[in-house]
């Protein structure tokens, strides 16, 4: 069974969601429903999500889940239908890190690792982008053409974990290309993601499709992103848009 679940993000701006508990536990999960601005609201409420933090949690986990409702549970990852990663927040840009109930305290540890190579410019960068959509369209009008330049872009001259100054998308939009169709080979050399290079690493992120061999590990192809494209063949296509990813094993 998989317990990490689907990551999403809820917007609770304005929304009610239900607490209950008291004590430091309680407190720190009011504090994470008011920096993402929901009304919260007593256990008899209208609401869609709950979080609860007291002692005997079964009881009102039983009556808020035949209510519909979805409920996290402090230090009970059992009961819980969601849990709450650590954060590490540039608004808009949110990182968060979840360990599917198995340990808060190693979820921290990682967002304590990790949040200093995080720019605090980061999230006007990301509204930087927001506002370039349009430019970015009238630039590249195809839309697989213009996700490719946006990535290319990204894992270069607008590198998201370098600090970027105000004029930095404009400057790329008036001077960038985007990059032509291309096939890239992998060849693995280990069934361990963990043993890709970062170019093989940015090539299976940045994919239009992947074509494969059908001893190619499944850990390999979960790298690519969910929307690229599985071909399993012998041998990539020719003349197919974008760009395409060919993984082999070694023989």
């Amino acid at each position: 069974m998989k317990r990490s679940g689907l990551p999403v993000f809820v917007r609770l701006d304005g929304r009610p969601a239900i607490l209950v508990g008291d004590g430091a536990m309680a407190e720190a999960k009011r504090r994470l429903l008011e920096r993402a601005g929901a009304v919260i609201v007593g256990e008899d409420a209208l609401a869609q999500i709950a979080l609860v933090a007291c002692e005997d949690p079964e009881p009102v986990v039983a009556r808020l889940k035949a209510r519909g409702l979805l409920v996290n549970v402090a230090d009970r990852p059992d009961l819980c239908d969601f849990t709450l990663p650590a954060i590490i927040e540039r608004d808009p840009v949110t990182i968060a890190i979840g360990t599917g109930g198995a340990s808060a305290g190693l979820a921290a540890a990682l967002r304590q690792r990790i949040e200093p190579l995080i720019p605090a410019g980061l999230g006007a960068f990301a509204d930087a982008l927001a506002a370039a959509r349009g430019a970015m369209r009238a630039r590249w009008p195809d839309g697989g053409e213009r996700r490719r330049a946006l990535g290319a872009a990204l894992s270069g001259p607008l590198d998201p974990l370098q600090a970027q100054d105000e004029k930095a998308v404009a400057r790329w939009i008036a001077g960038s290309d985007a990059p032509g169709d291309r096939i890239e080979a992998i060849i693995l050399t280990s069934p361990d993601p963990d043993d890709l290079t970062l170019r093989q690493a940015r090539w299976l992120a940045q994919a239009d499709r992947v074509t494969h061999r059908a001893d190619v590990p499944a850990a390999i192809l979960d790298r690519a992103r969910a929307d690229a494209d599985r071909m399993l063949c012998d041998a990539p296509p020719e003349g197919l848009p974008g760009l395409t990813v060919d993984v082999s094993t070694t023989r």
